[in-house]
C-alpha cells in the first residue's frame, strides 16, 4: 500500500486551556498551552472546533479535581456490551499483541470506510469503559474501529521479554502495516490516551515524513514520564495517599495478570 503523507495542517503541543493561534512554530517552552495551526488548516479545521473558542466549564460535583474525575468514573461509569472478534498478530521478534474489531463489520461496512485505532492507557485494553464509548460513538458514525491491545494487556499474551512502554515502537508500526494491508482503500486514524497516547505521539514523530496515519488525537497525555511518575508515587498527604490507593487497586491486577502471562 502507497504510504500517504503525514498530515501537517494541524499540531497540538500542549492540553488546551485557551486557544492561541499562531501561523508559525512556538517554542516549546511556551509557557502556555496553545493550538498551532499552520498551512490552510485556519479556515479547513478550527470552524469545526467551535468548543474551542468556549470557556471551559468543569462537569458539576465531580470535575473539579481530576483525581475525583479518574475514581468516579471507575467505579460509576458503564460498560457498554459490545461483540468483538479478535485478531492475534505476532510480531517480528514473536511478540504477541491483539486486535479487537467490532464483529461483523467486515461485512457491514464498505471497504473505504475510515478505520480508526484506539490505544489504550497503561494495561488498559478493550475492556476498559472509556475505550468501549468511544468505539461505539465512532462506529455510530460509520468508522470502523479496531482496539489495539498491546503485549500483556486485554488478555494478550506476553511471549518475549520485551514489554509494551513509551519508548518502544515496535508493535505500532507493525499495528499500523497490517490493519492498512487489510484496508488499503481507508484511511487511517487513531486516538491514544495516557501512555497509549504518548506512544502514538511519538510514533507520529518518528514517522513524520512517511506517517500512514491520516490524522491522530491524543488524550490525556503524560507529557513528561518523569514527571508524571512522581506524582503517581507522591504520598504527601492522606488525600494523595487514598487516591494513589485507589489507582494501584486499580492497575496493579491487569499488571500482575499480564506479568504472570506465558
Amino acid at each position: 500500500m502507497g504510504s500517504m503523507p503525514a498530515p501537517q495542517h494541524l499540531r497540538l503541543i500542549r492540553p488546551i486551556t485557551s486557544v492561541h493561534v499562531s501561523t508559525k512554530a512556538m517554542p516549546y517552552n511556551h509557557p502556555h498551552p496553545s493550538l498551532e495551526v499552520t498551512g490552510g488548516a485556519l479556515h479547513t479545521f478550527l470552524p469545526a472546533l467551535k468548543t474551542l473558542s468556549r470557556p471551559y466549564s468543569p462537569f458539576p460535583v465531580i470535575g473539579w479535581n481530576c483525581h475525583v474525575e479518574t475514581i468516579f468514573a471507575a467505579f460509576f461509569r458503564s460498560l457498554p456490551d459490545v461483540k468483538l472478534k479478535r485478531e492475534c498478530i505476532r510480531t517480528k521478534d514473536d511478540g504477541s499483541v491483539a486486535l479487537d474489531w467490532i464483529s461483523g463489520d467486515h461485512q457491514l461496512l464498505p471497504p473505504d470506510s475510515p478505520v480508526l485505532i484506539l490505544m489504550p492507557g497503561l494495561t488498559g485494553g478493550s475492556e476498559d469503559s472509556y475505550v468501549r464509548h468511544m468505539l461505539l460513538r465512532a462506529r455510530s458514525k460509520g468508522w470502523r474501529v479496531v482496539v489495539f491491545n498491546s503485549r500483556g494487556c486485554g488478555d494478550s499474551p506476553v511471549t518475549t521479554p520485551q514489554f509494551y512502554s513509551a519508548s518502544f515502537l515496535g508493535d505500532m508500526q507493525e499495528v499500523v502495516a497490517h490493519v492498512g494491508s487489510k484496508y488499503p482503500k481507508a484511511h487511517l486514524y487513531a486516538v491514544g490516551w495516557s501512555l497509549g497516547a504518548n506512544i502514538l505521539i511519538r510514533y507520529l514523530g518518528h514517522e513524520s515524513h512517511s506517517c500512514p496515519l491520516s490524522g491522530a488525537v491524543s488524550l490525556c497525555n503524560p507529557f513528561n514520564l518523569v514527571i508524571a511518575d512522581q506524582d503517581f508515587r507522591m504520598l504527601f498527604s492522606l488525600k494523595t495517599w487514598v487516591v494513589n490507593l485507589i489507582f494501584r487497586w486499580q492497575l496493579m491486577p491487569s499488571l500482575s495478570g499480564s506479568l504472570m502471562m506465558d
